[in-house]
């Protein structure tokens, strides 16, 4: 049997999913994990991935559920849930079921706000407004200042430096808010700490790593996505 995997990706009513067929060994992980990232980068909300197609799972399908795990677990309103009737995933952080009714039923589309913005400085503004709203409306209005200025710094570097059209996504969870920008360049930011006094820029990272808990960065398929977590508890305790 092949160890090559091709992958269909199936939308069955508000739940994208993605029935996996063929055998999965280590040579198919790099695309399936792509496929993956690339359906979990186009909207919020969770992927179905269906394994019922595939034999017995093994190291190398709980690989693949693993990095993808770890890749977006900071992405606003991302996740995986599992059809796997092996129960081979289980224990790795997915939500596994055991037939695609019960993972389809368990892939409900958690609360965010989304905008697709052009490359272009007024975006920056769009972006504080979808912010500061969602904050309000999340009973989290003390992380507005704070994501407003993460946020104008993820859409400034996009029209800086990728020029590409970009879609703006945040979510709540337990009093934080995770934000994420995600454009078509693949380029990733780098931050190497604070820039010299006499050197121009260089500081919008600085300003998302003082606001953020945590920050970084995932490549997609033609892209990439930049993520930040804030805590609603860091920011009581910095106005104390």
């Amino acid at each position: 049997m092949p160890t090559d995997v091709p992958c269909l990706v199936e939308t069955d009513g508000s739940a994208p999913v993605l029935h996996l067929t063929g055998a999965l060994g280590s040579a198919g992980v790099p695309a399936v994990r792509d496929a993956l990232l690339a359906r979990l980068s186009e909207r919020p909300g969770p992927v179905v991935v269906d394994l019922s197609r595939l034999p017995p799972g093994g190291p190398a399908t709980r690989r693949v559920i693993a990095e993808v795990l770890a890749a977006v677990a900071d992405w606003p309103a991302a996740g995986l849930v599992v059809c796997d009737p092996s129960g081979v995933t289980a224990g790795i952080g997915a939500m596994v079921c055991p037939t695609l009714d019960a993972a389809l039923a368990a892939a409900a589309r958690p609360e965010f706000a989304q905008a697709d913005l052009p490359p272009v400085a007024g975006s920056a503004r769009l972006a504080r407004e979808l912010v500061t709203e969602s904050c309000r409306r999340w009973g989290l209005p003390e992380l507005a200042e704070p994501a407003c200025i993460a946020i104008t710094e993820m859409v400034n570097n996009v029209v800086a430096h990728a020029g590409t059209p970009m879609t703006v996504w945040l979510a709540p969870r337990a009093g934080t808010v995770h934000l994420a920008v995600r454009d078509h360049s693949p380029e990733r930011p780098t931050y190497a700490g604070i820039a010299p006094v006499d050197t121009a820029g260089g500081r919008g990272l600085l300003l998302i790593d003082t606001v953020a808990r945590r920050w970084g960065s995932s490549g997609v398929p033609d892209g990439k996505v930049v993520w930040c977590v804030l805590y609603a508890e860091d920011e009581a305790t910095f106005r104390r």
